[in-house]
């Protein structure tokens, strides 16, 4: 039985991986994939200056603790 739940999971997870490279095809096809890749830049950068900020008030927040 447990072979026939896998086999149908690994169809199931061929047919998912072909729709993605489908779907990267029409957005690369039309020029939309730019507007992907820049999106997730534009989100990772923020990701990351809100770290290094938070690391930069942490590391203040530290030196104040340590005064005392």
């Amino acid at each position: 039985m447990l072979k026939y739940i896998l086999g149908i999971l690994m169809l199931i997870g061929t047919q998912f991986a072909n729709a993605q490279v489908e779907m990267a095809d029409d957005f690369r096809g039309e020029g939309k994939i730019y507007v992907v890749i820049a999106i997730i830049l534009i989100i990772l950068a923020g990701f990351f200056y809100m770290l290094f900020k938070l690391d930069k008030r942490s590391k203040r927040l530290e030196k104040e603790i340590e005064e005392k």
